[in-house]
């Protein structure tokens, strides 16, 4: 589903203000790792780690785990279609949830009917629903292999699988964005926390160079620099859905994230998506291609106070020109 992602401003004229991603801008991180990347030009000279070793290293002695649990890849979504190459199970999928994992399991099909694959996206992209730490626990039991994406891990107040409970594990494939975690999406940077058999198989499968140099040292710097992780304002996210659970015109999916997912009584998340971006140049996410969602399903992640108040004011005018 490659142009049905949210961030698509290019199809419209002056957007001021963007709700269609769930990743938290992050500008201070943006320009940190800009400066730091700008003082070592040598890393375009030459080709980068064939495998990502000496970041799967930092990574594993930050998580305090053997490096031989991490598989450094170019985001999450490589992790996810690495995963479903170098094991072709029979996929389970509970949508409504991110596509790329149907995607990628029909990219690669079942080679092994016998056995299944779970696909969790914890919290799940795009209603912000969490599962957790406990009942995952417990799910993890009963299933061959199942694939975790924390990728918004950052996103909840939550308590999620650890890291170190993934690594223990013989049937979980834990997949982390550096990308989301630090809002850095143009950098293409994740990774893999699961047993070291099945890290290995990953490896068999994984492209050489697929992480390049930059993003391998920029992956560095981030990690010894937490205080530039993104900070969610979860406080600014439960006032705009208690606003919007008050429209009449919607309705708000339960979740425990920065971003939520709602429908309309009336009208289409198209017509509501076009309204916003040409009369008050906002950008939402029309999330009707997501499995099992409607027509009238849409998708926001909150943005700044003032952002957040705009935004819930054009909603209201398209529900009172919709009813009128």
């Amino acid at each position: 589903m490659i142009k049905g992602h949210g961030d698509d401003s290019y199809r419209y004229d002056g957007i001021k203000s963007d709700f269609s991603s769930n990743i938290c801008k992050n500008p201070a991180a943006c320009q940190a790792v800009t400066d730091h990347l700008a003082k070592m030009p040598e890393l375009l000279g030459h080709y980068p780690e064939p495998e990502a070793w000496s970041l799967e290293r930092i990574i594993a002695q930050k998580h305090k785990i053997s490096p031989t649990h991490v598989v450094v890849t170019s985001g999450a979504t490589e992790a996810i279609y690495l995963t479903a190459q170098a094991f072709r199970l029979k996929p389970i999928i509970q949508g409504p949830t991110f596509s790329e994992y149907k995607d990628a399991c029909n990219m690669f099909p079942t080679e092994d009917c016998s056995r299944s694959c779970l696909w969790l996206c914890n919290p799940n992209n795009p209603d912000g629903a969490v599962i957790k730490r406990e009942m995952v626990n417990e799910i993890i039991k009963n299933h061959d292999l199942i694939v975790i994406d924390q990728s918004y891990e950052n996103y909840t107040l939550w308590d999620v699988m650890s890291i170190k409970k993934a690594a223990t594990c013989q049937n979980v494939v834990q997949i982390h964005s550096m990308t989301k975690t630090y809002g850095v999406p143009g950098l293409r940077l994740g990774y893999i926390i699961t047993s070291s058999p099945l890290a290995r198989q990953l490896h068999r499968y994984q492209r050489p160079w697929s992480v390049s140099s930059l993003a391998i040292e920029a992956g560095k710097f981030l990690l010894q620099h937490d205080e530039l992780m993104c900070r969610p304002d979860f406080d600014e996210a439960f006032r705009v859905r208690c606003k919007l659970e008050k429209m009449e015109g919607i309705s708000v999916h339960q979740g425990y994230s920065t971003f939520m997912l709602c429908d309309l009584k009336k009208g289409t998340a198209a017509q509501l998506k076009d309204y916003l971006a040409n009369e008050h140049h906002l950008l939402i996410r029309d999330a009707s291609n997501f499995k099992k969602l409607t027509v009238r399903h849409f998708r926001i992640a909150i943005q700044t106070p003032a952002e957040n108040n705009v935004l819930l004011e054009a909603i209201q005018s398209y529900i009172k020109m919709t009813n009128g």
